[in-house]
């Protein structure tokens, strides 16, 4: 089946842009935006309240569900952008086993930075500096071969345009 369905995964951390930038990328391509959040069990949105990180093990179903919401939206021919903090490898081979052509837009950012945003958020079970410094230790910096990376120094508008330039010329 050929299909110009478009998989993507914006990720970074907590504080980094991922639903705001996702949803303009779906926007700029005609997609489907997901907020990976949206579909953490009851479970792990209640540890990370209580500012517990979340383990593989804990991260394991949710990683699989998205890899499946890539997997079915490819299958019917339509784009996916997914946000989703995708911190390790495995996490993001995991979701390319349901989205093989996954194209990864990775948003960073400095600690100073991410925790202003964080501490303005307040509609968000992410819990504060201890959690953002727990996904820093964790997160494994895609290199520029596995994904387009963007500094959220930059104005949404101009990490969009950069990264859906970047989609045409593949």
């Amino acid at each position: 089946m050929h299909t110009d369905a478009k998989s993507i995964l914006v990720m970074g951390v907590s504080g980094s842009g991922k639903s705001h930038i996702g949803r303009q990328v779906a926007a700029a391509i005609d997609a489907t935006f997901i907020d990976g959040d949206d579909h953490h069990s009851a479970a792990n949105i209640t540890k990370m309240a209580r500012g517990e990180p979340l383990t593989d093990d804990d991260r394991t179903a949710w990683l699989q569900t998205l890899a499946d919401l890539y997997r079915r939206y490819r299958a019917e021919g339509q784009s996916l952008v997914i946000g989703c903090s995708a911190l390790k490898r495995r996490y993001r081979d995991r979701l390319r086993q349901g989205a093989p052509d996954l194209k990864i837009l990775y948003l960073h950012g400095s600690r100073e930075l991410l925790l202003t945003r964080l501490d303005t958020r307040d509609d968000h079970f992410f819990a504060g500096a201890h959690m953002l410094d727990s996904q820093l230790a964790t997160l494994e910096v895609p290199d520029e071969t596995e994904a387009f990376r963007c500094n959220i120094r930059s104005t949404p508008r101009d990490i969009v345009d950069a990264f859906t330039t970047r989609l045409r010329s593949n």
